[in-house]
């Protein structure tokens, strides 16, 4: 039996906490992006691909936007999120996958996105409405989707047919013994654990501990405000941010040179 939100008058808004994880996950991004962008024009020399200083950081990154993504559609389905407004929701991230796509393709032609962080929250979103009543498995689901990705060069080794995982056809799955050459790549596996452990553990919040989620929070204000605003609009500033800083740092390089 499902808990109801404390406040009626919050019972169809968002949810502050939610939002301040989010823009949390969001200013880390941007730190991240700009010094990769620092290092793209020479100011720094840092190896992005290899470095756990920089690998393990994305990692912590993208799990956050993921586990948030998970959170989110816990509230969603909690207040009777229709699939048409769901659908519409979903458009906007697909929408905004292939503008990184075509960006990208601009940018870094030999190793543009096809499938990264936001093409991979629009498939794993839908994963996870229809999976969304699994209850408790969602937390066993998601640690198989972490662990297969560890076996996944053992298995592949050991079957050549399965070798077929590494092309660029299937490699969105996940399931794969080499790393395509890509500026972004996000596959189901294994961040769809991260998206299954925040919907079960949004679940679990709204049922037993919805304080938790912010159910009773009064309406943020002052800087805690902006991080929410920040939050609430994290898909607009996820495709603006990348393009600014780049043209920031490059202008900076090309006042230097002249």
């Amino acid at each position: 039996m499902s808990v109801r939100v404390p406040e009626p008058s919050r019972a169809t808004g968002r949810l502050d906490r939610i939002d301040l994880l989010r823009a949390a996950a969001m200013l880390w991004m941007t730190a991240f992006h700009f010094s990769f962008d620092l290092n793209h024009f020479g100011l720094i020399q840092q190896n992005f691909y290899n470095d756990p200083f920089w690998t393990w950081q994305r990692t912590a990154i993208v799990s956050g936007f993921l586990f948030t993504a998970g959170l989110s559609q816990a509230v969603a389905l909690h207040r009777g999120q229709s699939w048409p407004r769901f659908w519409r929701r979903w458009a906007q991230v697909a929408g905004a996958a292939l503008l990184v796509t075509v960006g990208s393709v601009v940018m870094f032609p030999n190793s543009f996105i096809y499938f990264g962080v936001l093409h991979g929250i629009a498939a794993m979103l839908i994963v996870a409405r229809l999976t969304a009543g699994w209850g408790a498995w969602l937390w066993l689901l998601g640690a198989l989707a972490v662990a297969l990705t560890w076996a996944a060069p053992w298995l592949i080794g050991a079957m050549p047919a399965l070798e077929v995982f590494n092309t660029p056809w299937l490699n969105w799955l996940g399931f794969i013994s080499r790393k395509p050459i890509t500026e972004d790549y996000v596959p189901l596996l294994p961040w769809l654990g991260a998206v299954w452990w925040g919907l079960a553990a949004g679940q679990w919040a709204l049922k037993h501990r919805p304080a938790w989620l912010g159910s009773a929070d009064a309406p943020a204000g002052g800087w805690r405000r902006a991080l929410v605003t920040l939050g609430r609009w994290s898909l607009s500033y996820y495709l603006l941010h990348q393009p600014v800083l780049m043209g920031l740092v490059g202008a900076f390089v090309w006042l230097r040179a002249n």
